[in-house]
């Protein structure tokens, strides 16, 4: 009698077992994003480049539109992640390389010791006061985790270009690079709103990790959307802050005032418009 409510014991569980494996969390399997492959650009010749700008950019993550790229990390699920963990999640596995913060050019790779320390996520020591007599200060040594909520604005790097082979105006991305707010070495934010610059992707590299991170589509769930979708479509807001020029110089460093720099930023875009437009004849 006992062997036999061991045995039904045992068959109860590995039923148990069976069925937990075969939830399915939808009423399909979802195939289509974790297969997808990166779509090549195509092909461009210099020769068929008649006009070229180089543009940086900031993508706002309080901007409304640009919600999918701030996915709160209390909603991620093993499918869905936001743009700054998916980032970080492939370089530490080895797919992405991330370059120094200040190499926009993807010369200087960071070790993994330096991306490890990556948004203030090191070791620091404060001083401490003890609570019992004599009350003295002590060295205590704190680790200090990374936020990805902290992440406010991307920085973009791209090209626009005509094409008169296909005779189209067309803007790629180069590289991107997340920005958190600056903070001090007890980990308070600088006054002034300052930013700091994390470390910058090869756009085209990170193509083959974008392409299968998906993201939620607010107007149809069963067409889901990837971060690869978001940047190719242009499926964000976002403002210039830079244009290539002869002295190097960003918006900022001849438009103080945060006005006349925003104008400034619509002077360049309507400019590029302007010069398409003025390339036909109607």
């Amino acid at each position: 009698m006992k062997k036999f409510i061991l045995i039904l014991s045992v068959l109860i569980g590995f039923g148990s077992l069976a069925s937990a494996q075969n939830v399915l969390d939808g009423v399909y399997v979802r195939e289509s994003n974790p297969a997808r492959r990166v779509i090549p650009y195509t092909y461009l010749r210099e020769a068929d480049v008649m006009w070229a700008k180089r543009i940086w950019r900031h993508i706002d993550l309080n901007e409304k539109i640009n919600a999918p790229l701030r996915y709160p990390k209390s909603n991620e699920t093993k499918d869905r992640k936001n743009l700054i963990n998916t980032l970080m999640d492939a370089v530490k596995e080895g797919t992405l390389t991330a370059y120094d913060p200040q190499d926009d050019e993807f010369t200087l790779p960071m070790t993994t010791a330096e991306f490890s320390k990556v948004g203030g996520a090191d070791s620091i020591t404060i001083k401490v006061t003890r609570p019992d007599p004599p009350y003295d200060e002590y060295d205590s040594v704190v680790f200090r985790a990374f936020n990805p909520d902290d992440v406010i604005q991307y920085r973009i790097k791209e090209e626009w270009f005509f094409d008169k082979q296909r005779s189209v105006m067309e803007s790629r991305i180069i590289g991107m690079a997340p920005m958190t707010l600056a903070r001090d070495q007890e980990g308070n934010l600088i006054e002034g709103g300052q930013k700091k610059l994390l470390f910058w992707v090869y756009f085209p590299e990170a193509r083959r990790v974008l392409v299968n991170a998906e993201v939620a589509n607010r107007f149809n769930s069963a067409q889901r959307l990837t971060f690869d979708d978001i940047f190719a479509k242009r499926m964000f807001n976002s403002y210039i802050i830079k244009e290539d020029n002869v002295y190097n110089r960003r918006i900022d460093d001849y438009k103080a005032n945060p006005l006349d720099a925003l104008l400034e930023s619509e002077r360049i875009k309507q400019e590029m418009i302007n010069f398409e437009i003025d390339l036909w004849e109607y």
